[in-house]
């Protein structure tokens, strides 16, 4: 009788485990799926960049003491990941002057953001990232 119980036991236990790992892979691949949709990110690298390059720019020009400063920070290190997951590893992308220039100027402003969140952008930080965004927003407008 023992034997048949440890051996009934074993089979309830297992089927459980076997459920919550399906559930957890269902729930978990709806939720990248629902992630994946709320990107702003189209696809086109153009358009995609241009948006980018604008969003970043109206972030950086709120003032520190703005009352949705820093959801407009984490706003924007999201963007930044997106765009750069989407594009890192694109056939082709790396070769372009427009990729390369704004991958420097997310990476500088994503590592600011991201590390120094409570301090505003230096000027000399603000005018470095202005120019190299109008840059890459420029080649990429010209096709390279």
């Amino acid at each position: 009788m023992a034997h048949v119980l440890h051996r009934l036991v074993k089979r309830l236990m297992g089927a459980t485990l076997t459920l919550f790992l399906v559930l957890t892979l269902v729930l978990t691949s709806s939720v990248n799926t629902a992630e994946a949709r709320n990107s702003s990110i189209s696809g086109d690298y153009e358009k995609d960049t241009v948006f980018v390059v604008h969003s970043l720019q109206e972030t950086m020009e709120l003032p520190q003491d703005a009352e949705n400063h820093s959801a407009a920070e984490s706003d924007a290190v999201e963007l930044i990941t997106d765009y750069m997951s989407v594009y890192r590893n694109r056939q082709g992308l790396g070769s372009l002057n427009s990729f390369t220039t704004m991958q420097t100027a997310l990476n500088s402003l994503a590592g600011h953001y991201k590390n120094y969140s409570n301090r505003p952008l230096s000027e000399e930080l603000k005018t470095r990232l202005t120019k190299e965004l109008d840059k890459a927003e420029r080649s990429v407008l010209r096709g390279n």
